[in-house]
């Protein structure tokens, strides 16, 4: 049973009476463990909720349109508790944390029903038959972090003595049609080469169910002592990874009409190859991922700036970024300035010293990294950052806050959405960066 904690006024579940404080039980027959049964029960438009009210079971019908949310608030998203992560990956990025973070930052998740709500990847090594039927009969869409089909070297990379075993389910959701999005973190040495080369055969046997694979470099930081060595990537090891993806693209075009693995933009960018156009991309399946974020970028920004105008005062701002986007926001920002040449923005590359000048992404940056590299330098009048930086309440990865950094650098600091079009009218002073 599960307790009601709200109930929306004016909404179907309060018209038919129900109360907060009221235990779930079940919905059209369907017991109710978690989110997942529940948004699967309260589809239809007639609802039959069994629950408890002071010891005593009740039911009653309430009527709505199809699809329509009843109005019943949860004390959890997931209406349980998160499933933690049972694996001891040896590139668990986590486990390369130094003390002294955001709390959030060492939970570990390996939860299907965040798969499912949120898009996060599951190992597979927390489901139990069971959960797999679940899948299969609620039509989920599931992300997979496969990393390698070898179950031995699976068992070893992902440190967990059943991660060969959980392949089976891989293997019978595939043969059910269910959807999935997958993920391989490649790590030189290990499961590169021929084991990728296994991998991505073994993937493409359960098409069309597997949708697309995302293909990403293993992230070192300076902080990996007392763990299983793994080589840092070189641009060498990096570019034979890339064509060894991109052989297999040009043949699946042939074969499938469509490339359906891709390399995410760091790789590109470590291999020091230019990234694929925008048709490469396949309408960006693996975006969240980090694959083609930078060309779609790109392409909202230059179809913006084509139709955009500017007549108002001159303005001077800054963007501050990771070292992987600020060649590309250099270049953006050179081309808008030649357009309106009454507004400059200052792009500044913050080298991540926290973790490691390894680490490039911007979503990784610290307060302290941004604090030390802007304090003192010209700035303008506010200083813009990706939203990545700040996914969690406003709050940097080492536990300082957006209102923090803008009393230290004295001038007001902009969260801006990974967005084309919303960078554009940031910069030009017709957005507030959230829209």
């Amino acid at each position: 049973m599960i307790e009601i904690t709200d109930v929306t006024e004016g909404s179907p579940a309060a018209r038919a009476g129900l109360l907060a404080g009221d235990l779930l039980i079940a919905v059209n027959d369907t017991v109710i463990h978690d989110v997942i049964d529940y948004r699967f029960a309260v589809t239809e438009r007639r609802l039959k909720i069994r629950f408890q009210r002071e010891g005593a079971e009740q039911e009653i019908t309430l009527h709505k349109q199809e699809y329509d949310d009843p109005g019943l608030g949860f004390a959890t998203a997931l209406m349980d508790e998160k499933r933690t992560c049972g694996n001891h990956c040896i590139f668990c990025f986590i486990d390369q944390n130094p003390k002294g973070m955001r709390d959030t930052i060492y939970f570990k998740d390996d939860d299907a029903r965040l798969s499912f709500l949120q898009g996060s990847y599951i190992t597979l090594t927390n489901l139990t038959d069971e959960d797999v039927d679940r899948i299969i009969k609620m039509h989920l869409t599931v992300n997979v972090s496969v990393h390698t089909t070898d179950p031995v070297l699976r068992r070893k990379m992902l440190g967990n003595r059943y991660a060969g075993e959980s392949l089976r389910h891989l293997k019978r959701m595939a043969d059910a049609g269910v959807s999935m999005n997958c993920q391989i973190v490649l790590c030189p040495t290990w499961n590169d080469g021929d084991h990728l080369h296994r991998t991505l055969a073994d993937l493409f046997g359960m098409v069309p169910a597997v949708e697309s694979i995302a293909v990403v470099p293993f992230g070192m930081t300076k902080f990996r002592q007392h763990l299983c060595p793994i080589p840092a990537f070189t641009q060498e090891t990096a570019r034979a990874a890339v064509e060894q993806i991109e052989a297999v693209q040009r043949w699946s075009l042939s074969a499938n009409g469509r490339r359906i693995v891709y390399a995410s933009d760091e790789l590109y960018l470590l291999a020091g190859l230019p990234l694929p156009e925008d048709d490469a991309y396949e309408g960006y399946p693996q975006y969240e991922n980090g694959v083609g974020m930078l060309r779609y970028l790109m392409n909202e920004f230059y179809e913006a700036l084509e139709d955009a105008e500017y007549d108002g005062e001159p303005r001077f701002l800054t963007i501050a970024t990771g070292s992987a986007a600020a060649p590309f926001l250099e270049k953006m920002m050179r081309d808008l300035e030649e357009k309106f040449p009454a507004v400059h923005c200052r792009v500044i590359t913050v080298l991540n010293d926290f973790y490691g000048h390894s680490i490039t992404v911007a979503g990784l940056l610290t307060f302290q990294d941004l604090l030390a590299q802007l304090k003192g330098q010209e700035l303008g009048s506010a200083v813009l950052l990706s939203e990545t930086c700040l996914r969690h309440d406003d709050v940097f990865l080492d536990d300082k806050s957006r209102a923090d950094l803008e009393a230290a650098l004295g001038v007001p600091v902009i969260k801006t959405k990974v967005d084309g079009y919303v960078l554009l009218d940031t910069v030009l002073g017709f957005s507030d960066g959230t829209v």
